[in-house]
């Protein structure tokens, strides 16, 4: 991504451990209900992308979860890449591939990293800019193999505003430090998702009132 805050109790919060496997809170509280929600409406094989993958916990815990998808994590910032693939070496799992540089914010990836039956972030687009957003979900659909499904998980404003106070007073300050980010609409996200070519499916509530947005590429006729 090109931006990524660290504040309090955000996704972008990791830790440093002795083996070097970063830990985020988020990431300890939230890998169980993202396993089951992959595992319920996501495919069961393939090649999966996960954009962001942060500390590399998701990858470790999905992969796991899901052996017949063979997961290809990917990340900016190479502290990060290094934590992923640490993580990948401590489950020992064959279907982790060694975490790669991506953008997602930036044109052009989608067809490069063509043919994924999944693409997967999480709690990466209230910290990104409306375009930017807008762009990666764009890309995503490019990339995305005929049937193939994208998820994103992460906190998004309702139709009615937001989800809690704790949601409201998040946005604020996410938008204080940079006006051009913050929450975005379940409204606009599924909009990007249909101008991308994808068929939007229901929404899945997830815990701590986030929310996993699903649309799938059409399949080939």
């Amino acid at each position: 991504m090109s931006r990524r805050l660290d504040l309090p109790d955000s996704a972008s919060m990791a830790r440093p451990g002795a083996d070097g496997r970063m830990h985020a809170p988020s990431a300890a509280r939230n890998a169980e209900a993202i396993c089951a929600v992959i595992a319920a409406r996501g495919p069961q094989a393939g090649r999966a992308l996960e954009i962001a993958s942060g500390t590399g916990e998701h990858a470790a815990r999905i992969a796991a979860a899901l052996p017949g998808l063979h997961w290809q994590p990917t990340e900016i910032d190479p502290a990060r890449r290094a934590s992923i693939d640490a993580w990948a070496a401590h489950a020992g799992l064959a279907n982790i591939r060694p975490a790669i540089a991506l953008d997602a914010c930036a044109p052009g990836w989608g067809a490069e990293q063509a043919g994924q039956d999944l693409i997967f972030a999480s709690n990466i687009l209230h910290l990104i800019g409306h375009a930017e957003a807008e762009t990666l979900v764009r890309e995503a659909g490019a990339a995305l193999a005929p049937g193939g499904v994208l998820m994103i998980y992460g906190p998004f404003r309702r139709d009615d505003g937001f989800a809690s106070a704790g949601d409201a007073a998040f946005h604020a300050s996410l938008v204080a430090q940079d006006p051009a980010i913050g929450y975005k609409s379940v409204a606009e996200v599924l909009g990007w998702m249909r101008a991308a070519g994808l068929e939007v499916e229901a929404p899945v509530e997830m815990p701590a009132n986030n929310l996993t947005l699903i649309a799938a590429r059409p399949p080939a006729v």
